[in-house]
């Protein structure tokens, strides 16, 4: 179900008894009338549904209630139209279980000169009312997204959207359910993690599926399944190999996960080259392609980097830019022309194709099995970022890092992968220094679709940790950074 159709959002308004009922009754038909207007407006994701002008502790309570049990509520927006006294939402805020945007913003985009009055400041009194309900939200420690402006310009419905898509985010990943074929690939640090926090913290229900069910569904595939599939293939990509018999195994692979997947309700999942019992291929291919339809991957056993990257897609939906599992796989260090080259075994996603990709077979090197399929492209140019979940021992620390995606630098003829390349920020140098400071992975969800301030916003509302590398950013104001984090982190648990 796409992200309009599943979810909305509560626009819940402030006021009180005190300036009488022509008041209130002025108060629900702008309310109502400035949902519309931003449903109409082109920016918005999602719906906005104005549910209630809270005048009471009871109402205010209610309303939160509703929106806690409601699984289409994906958030609230409140704003004050008038004063509206906040204690009377103390009780409430503290039960809220849904992403929290304070929308600080007025009806009427100027000040009247001739015709204000003592009226039209008792109606309108959102900077007042505000600033109120600004207080309590700082004094309960409520994570919140505050976004002033006049609620008509585009630049800030454009800001309530990217919000809106964090808060997609949210409630998808409170519900994801990853599927780990074989553990993750020995003696790896980074790949393991705490999985019972995980689900605490962001949601996220994480098993082992054995790889020997998966080639159950496999050899339970059609020819006639598989037939449709390279159809499908062939309108889309561009056959640079022969060895189809490559290519109908990588289809088959592709239908049984994806069989297994919406059985069993798994939205991300990861593989290792060291767990492929009765399988012919490490599936290439075929993860590519599941990506590129939604699912989140990680690989080496990866669960982290699978269930982020799914993360990242569902706030991404209907975005054009792409989102994919990425690796850090080696470095152009020539002087002034400095950049990381991005790519991985097979498992890149062609949502960040700059061209038509190609299927092609070659030979993997390593994991014992047969020849594999998979697409190979270079990777679009333009802003991105590169996204890095690592489990700290007690907490979860997100890294972000700045990038800028360049088309490849040179053809690199024999490399029979997907291939992108990025100039890291500040610089090369000064990046690797800061992510390996930071203790930030070499596996990574990169994305062009989604910014470092959503992520941001995700991990604040998630109680996360959270590192982001800029054009700015020095190593001794990182390491400062990350001293004054952990004294805060620990006094926090």
């Amino acid at each position: 179900m796409a992200m309009k159709d599943k979810y909305e959002f509560w626009f819940v308004v402030g006021s009180q008894f005190l300036y009488g009922n022509e008041v209130l009754d002025i108060v629900a038909r702008r309310a109502l009338e400035m949902a519309d207007k931003l449903n109409r407006g082109g920016k918005l994701p999602c719906r906005v549904v104005y549910k209630a002008t809270v005048k009471t502790a009871e109402e205010a309570d209610e309303t939160v209630k509703l929106a806690n049990f409601d699984d289409r509520c994906a958030g609230i927006i409140t704003w004050c139209h008038t004063f509206s006294p906040s204690k009377m939402w103390l009780n409430a805020i503290k039960k809220l279980q849904k992403p929290w945007c304070h929308l600080a913003t007025q009806y009427n985009r100027t000040i009247p000169d001739r015709e204000i009055d003592m009226d039209f400041m008792n109606l309108n009194q959102a900077a007042h009312g505000d600033r109120e309900h600004g207080f309590l939200g700082a004094r309960l420690r409520a994570p919140r997204k505050v976004i002033a402006g006049f609620w008509q310009d585009a630049s800030l419905q454009k800001r309530i959207g990217e919000w809106m898509r964090v808060a997609v985010g949210v409630a998808f990943s409170k519900s994801l359910k990853i599927m780990r074929f074989g553990d993750n690939m020995r003696d790896v640090a980074v790949t393991e993690g705490d999985k019972v926090g995980a689900q605490e913290v962001l949601g996220w229900h994480c098993d082992t599926w054995p790889v020997g069910r998966l080639v159950e569904y496999i050899e339970a595939v059609s020819d006639k399944d598989v037939n449709a599939l390279m159809e499908e293939y062939r309108r889309l990509y561009v056959f640079n190999t022969k060895n189809l018999q490559s290519v109908r195994y990588q289809a088959k692979a592709e239908i049984a996960m994806r069989r297994l997947f919406e059985e069993n309700g798994i939205g991300a999942f990861s593989n290792t080259f060291q767990d492929l019992y009765g399988m012919e291929q490490l599936p290439g291919l075929a993860t590519q392609r599941l990506m590129a339809q939604g699912y989140g991957y990680g690989g080496e056993g990866d669960w982290k980097v699978a269930g982020m990257t799914a993360v990242l897609k569902a706030m991404s939906e209907g975005l054009k830019g792409g989102t994919a599992f990425m690796e850090d796989y080696t470095y152009h260090l020539e002087k002034g022309r400095e950049y990381s080259l991005g790519a991985h075994m097979l498992e890149v996603c062609p949502s960040l194709a700059a061209g038509k990709p190609k299927i092609e077979v070659h030979p993997l090197g390593i994991g014992g099995k047969a020849d594999p399929a998979r697409l190979v492209f270079e990777g679009r140019p333009g802003k991105a970022i590169v996204v890095s979940l690592v489990d700290m021992g007690g907490r979860l620390r997100m890294i972000v890092q700045d990038i800028m995606c360049v088309k490849p630098i040179m053809k690199m003829p024999n490399l029979p992968v997907a291939r992108v390349m990025w100039r890291a920020m500040p610089n090369l140098e000064t990046g690797v220094e800061c992510w390996i400071a930071a203790g930030g992975a070499h596996h990574t969800t990169l994305s062009h679709d989604v910014s470092a301030g959503q992520m941001r916003d995700f991990a604040r509302i998630m109680g996360i940790e959270f590192v982001h590398i800029t054009q700015n950013t020095t190593l001794e104001e990182l390491e400062h950074e990350l001293f004054l984090g952990d004294l805060a982190w620990k006094l926090r648990s």
